[in-house]
Order: C-alpha cells, then sequence, then structure tokens
C-alpha cells in the first residue's frame, strides 16, 4: 500500500501527541532519555512546534490510517537546512517501506536538496533507513546517557 502524506494543523495537536507517546514508548523504556525523547514530550510541546511558521507536521496516511506522523522545519530559503525531527510509525504500521516514502514524499514537497537529521547510533535500522535515502553521517555525534548517542546526518 502506498503512502501519502496529509498536514496536520494545531487542532491535531493532541492526536499527533497521544501517536508520538505510543511511537517512541519503546525506545523511551529502553534507553531512559527522558531529556530528549519526544515520547517524554508534553502536549504542550507538540502545539508549540504546531505554531511555528517553519513547521509542517504531515501525518503519514496508509489508506484511511494514520500510519505515524513527521515534522518538517523548512524556513524556505537557501541558508538553512531542511530538517526532520521526529518521524514515527506507530508500531502496527513498521517494516512496511512507510517512513521510506514518507521522507521521500517530503523531500517531493520541500525540495531534495540541504536537508538534515538525527538519530540513535544504537539503532542500525534507523541509520539504515536514512544512508538508503542518501542521507550521510556529518561526524558528529552527541551522547545524551550512557546507553545512547545521537549521530548527524545531512543530505546535500
Amino acid at each position: 500500500m502506498e503512502i501519502h502524506l496529509a498536514r496536520a494543523s494545531v487542532l491535531d495537536a493532541e492526536e499527533i501527541w497521544n501517536m508520538q507517546i505510543e511511537a517512541f514508548r519503546e525506545l523511551l523504556e529502553k534507553y531512559q532519555d527522558y531529556e530528549t525523547n519526544p515520547g517524554s514530550e508534553p502536549v504542550e510541546k507538540v502545539l508549540a512546534r504546531l505554531e511555528q511558521p517553519q513547521t509542517y507536521y504531515y501525518f503519514i496516511m496508509a489508506g484511511e490510517h494514520k500510519a505515524g506522523a513527521i515534522r518538517v522545519v523548512d524556513f524556505k530559503n537557501d541558508s538553512d537546512r531542511k530538517r526532520i525531527s521526529p518521524i514515527f510509525i506507530m508500531p502496527e504500521f513498521r517494516n512496511r517501506g512507510y517512513a521510506q516514502e514518507a521522507i521521500a514524499s517530503a523531500e517531493r514537497l520541500h525540495g531534495d536538496r540541504n536537508w538534515e537529521l538525527d538519530t540513535i547510533l544504537q539503532e542500525p535500522g534507523n541509520c539504515h533507513l536514512y544512508e538508503k535515502m542518501g542521507y550521510r553521517r556529518t561526524g558528529k555525534t552527541k551522547q545524551i546517557n550512557e546507553r545512547m548517542t545521537l549521530v548527524f546526518y545531512v543530505k546535500e
């Protein structure tokens, strides 16, 4: 099944937040990164992002089902990189290629150059996905705690 992106609005903040809590629960329990994990954010943080003019939240739609969401930060200029943060797929929709399709769709909407993102170094599946999509490691990492390190990517 192909996916499509459906733009979310501030009215969707609580739904996105609830989905995000569920989608990131397993990683939060595994890495206990309570300061950085989207699964531990208050709903107000999602709402504040939705109110930013440079933020574009999309539901990742598999048919009529909300399979996940992706947030794109796009200042609509040539000097700032576009950013994906976060992207998530609900547990029951994982391993079907939806994240890859969602990233490709976001790149079609916002341009296929000048992107950045970060992910968990200890999650090889995440790293593989981004590298397969043409993102390359910058060499920068950030240790969050003894269990987890973030690795940074760009796509020129």
